[in-house]
């Protein structure tokens, strides 16, 4: 597919044979993981899941939050003395990670803490797919009220049922295989979320199988916006009012094609009505930054592309006197930016005033 972003297209021909290398791969590991589970996964941090009801970083297990079709594991993060009508934000890991890693990572439970809002975590179990890659490929599992999408709704309203969250303001990001399930939480549930963040995910409906979903990671399918922008109408009952989407990818990323970030583009854009070459463009922390607002004025779809970074969620370290947060490892990098920070930003979830 002929990528929209010119700039970045030359970098994505230089680095060919890498990338046919990554796939093959990728091919390999799905072939010889097809007899326990289907998995289209990259390459990803190796991690055991952790069984303890109360995991490092503050996070905590809920066992029970309903009927779990899609056979999750909920970890949740409540910042003590939480107020009645706060924020929640949901969380989804990329493949081979766990809830802790990627909490570890991103910060997530850390921002919470300081800015006063809930996080829920789902986790994928190697029992639904042996390299903990949500199933965002398969229908049965991105389907509005079956699988592993029901599972993480049932997280947002036990949340919300037994700490009292504000639900007019629950958001969703995710990175890659749990980017392309954040793109899936948004298109089946736009009534549930205000906005959410997809980084080096996939549009939804980009496949509906293992050999599919690798073809679509290598290049997003070729579909007009208004294709990609029917899968969505056509996930839930809603008409109107569809959450926000930011959208984050690597210029560099040879795991998931940049080619599903001008998809994710496309599609959102179509879903909101919006032109393609309606934005304002300016730098951010030296990436680029693109903007499209809604008739009111408010940005309805961003994309920010992040110069020179691979595959993983783009990370700004803190200083060592400061609390943790945005802590670099696999698929967790240094990019000179928080995607973590940006988002709560963008979502309204700031530090409270000093009294």
């Amino acid at each position: 597919m002929r990528s929209r972003f010119k700039f970045s297209l030359s970098d994505m021909l230089k680095q060919h044979r890498r990338w046919e290398k990554t796939i093959a791969k990728a091919v390999k590991v799905t072939r010889k993981a097809l007899a326990p589970s289907a998995k289209p996964s990259p390459a990803a941090p190796a991690a055991k899941a952790r069984t303890s009801a109360k995991p490092a970083a503050g996070l905590q297990e809920v066992k029970a939050f309903g009927s779990n079709p899609g056979r999750l594991r909920m970890l949740r993060y409540v910042p003590a003395d939480l107020p009645k009508k706060s924020p929640l934000v949901v969380v989804l890991h990329g493949c081979q990670q766990t809830a802790q890693a990627y909490d570890l990572g991103s910060g997530w439970s850390t921002l919470a803490r300081e800015r006063g809002f809930a996080v829920v975590y789902a986790e994928q179990k190697r029992s639904n797919n042996g390299n903990l890659c949500f199933n965002w490929f398969r229908p049965s599992n991105v389907t509005r009220d079956r699988g592993e999408v029901m599972s993480v709704r049932q997280m947002v309203a036990k949340m919300a049922s037994a700490h009292g969250i504000d639900r007019k303001r629950v958001f969703v990001t995710g990175l890659s295989a749990g980017g392309a399930m954040a793109a899936a939480m948004l298109a089946t549930y736009p009534d549930v979320f205000r906005g959410g963040g997809v980084i080096a995910g996939l549009p939804y409906g980009a496949a509906r199988d293992v050999h599919r979903a690798l073809s679509a990671m290598k290049s997003a399918p070729e579909r007009p916006g208004q294709e990609w922008g029917d899968l969505v109408r056509a996930a839930s009952p809603v008409t109107g009012d569809f959450p926000t989407v930011s959208i984050w990818h690597g210029t560099r990323d040879h795991t998931v094609s940049l080619s599903n970030a001008d998809a994710l583009v496309q599609q959102w854009l179509d879903v909101h009505g919006l032109k393609i070459d309606a934005y304002a463009q300016n730098d951010v922390d030296g990436h680029v930054h693109r903007v499209w607002k809604d008739k009111d004025g408010r940005t309805a779809v961003e994309l920010y592309l992040i110069d020179g970074m691979g595959h993983g969620t783009p990370l700004k370290p803190r200083p060592a006197s400061r609390a943790k947060a945005d802590t670099p490892g696999p698929y967790m990098l240094d990019a000179g930016i928080s995607s973590s920070m940006h988002l709560a930003t963008a979502w309204g979830l700031k530090k409270p005033p000093l009294l």
